[in-house]
């Protein structure tokens, strides 16, 4: 027993020799030229720095996990070369401050904040990110996060040479949650980066809102387009998952999907401005359910080997042209005897299933005629289109390949949209 407690108070004595592990300090950082970059040099990782309110000096590079906290009152201003806050370490976090002033170098994507490969588990968060080249630059950074920042581009440039609010490479495990991002080229620029998540985002003048490249098993949810060019543009990915977006009044088309297969696009809501609700280019075997899309030019455009696709479940309202298909081959929209609603069928469901009664095709032959001679448009008042319109009615089978509703539904499915897109919609939400 003796010889038990002399070898605890060995290991007793052994420990109180060993030095102690630092503890995280709290610093305050004056709004003084200088003073940032000495204590970022200074500090200890874990250290959390809080800079006081007023202007501090910039560039920096974070090469240790701290905090830089501004408390919505601090301002950190670059020099107008390279990127504003550069960060080389894991766990690092940047919030609260004002960040404006990068260079504009696209060779070297010149940034308010930029996220290098060393910095797995980064936060930026509640900041403004003012009239920079790119906002973010999550540049091979896993797991990060970029959270209710206000990023806003250089609006003294033109479009095609203003960056992206938040550029993604190789950074897996991202989540890009609760910004607003304006007056930039793209919102999110997606190259060659999967399972990144982006949700609840809102866009506005940009070029694109969301624009996805090479990157596969993405989550695109709950996110708010408002008059840009394209809203969502979806390309050569794969098994994304599109729920619940809404695109109001972008110009060219609300989403696109391009060489995008095995998607899930389903909930989503589009207003269209301009010319094509969906767009779907050489996509296969992907699910498009529970979508409205309403008042575009083109309902959808589907083209090019697009193959394997499942509509059920859609609201095509109130669009100059519903759907868009040039081929030979029949497509019937509808799965498991449950179709799409049509604003313009005219149809009775006398059983009240909700089914209705006859089928539903929104294309013609001279439809068709149309698309591929556009210079027919001058004979549409003929007799003879007339009568060949009245002829396709009266005899399907002189009908030509295309798509076809075989279970059209009588009333529009529910939506629930996202709250931020209510300020958008107004009364006719």
């Amino acid at each position: 027993m003796k010889r038990f407690r002399l070898i605890s108070h060995l290991f007793v004595l052994a420990a109180l020799a060993l030095p102690s592990a630092p503890r995280a300090a709290e610093i305050e950082v004056a709004a003084e030229p200088g003073a940032l970059l000495r204590a970022i040099e200074t500090a200890q990782a874990g250290d959390y720095l809080r800079l006081r309110p007023g202007q501090h000096d910039g560039p920096v590079v974070i090469g240790k996990s701290l905090v830089l906290d501004g408390g919505g009152a601090a301002t950190l201003s670059g020099s107008g070369t390279g990127s504003v806050v550069t960060i080389e370490a894991p766990d690092v976090t940047v919030k609260g401050l004002t960040i404006t002033g990068s260079g504009l170098s696209a060779e070297t994507l010149d940034a308010g904040v930029k996220l290098l490969k060393p910095a797995k588990n980064a936060v930026v968060s509640q900041n403004r990110i003012l009239d920079n080249l790119v906002g973010v630059d999550v540049h091979g950074a896993k797991d990060a996060k970029v959270l209710n920042n206000l990023i806003e581009g250089r609006r003294d440039l033109r479009m095609n040479e203003r960056g992206n609010g938040i550029y993604v490479w190789n950074s897996p495990g991202l989540l890009a949650e609760g910004n607003t991002i304006r007056y930039g080229r793209d919102g999110i620029f997606v190259n060659t980066s999967h399972k990144d998540v982006f949700r609840g985002n809102t866009f506005e003048k940009l070029r694109f809102a969301v624009h996805y490249m090479y990157g596969n098993s993405g989550v695109i949810e709950g996110n708010v387009s408002v008059g840009n060019d394209i809203g969502y543009a979806l390309m050569f990915s794969k098994r994304l998952k599109v729920r619940d977006n809404v695109s109001i009044d972008d110009a060219d088309h609300g989403l696109m999907l391009n060489f995008a297969n095995q998607a899930e696009v389903t909930g989503n809501f589009v207003r269209g401005g301009g010319e094509k609700c969906l767009f779907i280019y050489n996509a296969s075997k992907n699910s498009i359910t529970g979508n409205r899309f309403e008042g575009c030019e083109i309902g959808v455009h589907f083209t090019a080997g697009s193959e394997r696709n499942d509509f059920a479940g859609n609201a095509f309202i109130a669009n100059k042209t519903q759907v868009k298909y040039v081929g030979t081959r029949n497509l019937d929209w509808s799965t498991k005897g449950r179709g799409n609603y049509w604003s313009d069928h005219s149809a009775f469901d006398t059983n009240g299933d909700g089914i209705a009664e006859t089928a539903y095709r929104p294309n013609d032959m001279m439809d068709q005629i149309l698309w591929t001679q556009p210079a027919a448009k001058l004979l549409t008042g003929s007799p003879a289109v007339q009568l060949l319109s009245f002829t396709q009615s009266r005899f399907p089978a002189l009908l030509p390949g295309g798509v076809v509703d075989t279970a059209p539904l009588m009333h529009a499915p529910a939506l629930k949209l996202p709250d931020a897109a209510s300020q958008f919609l107004g009364e006719k939400g």
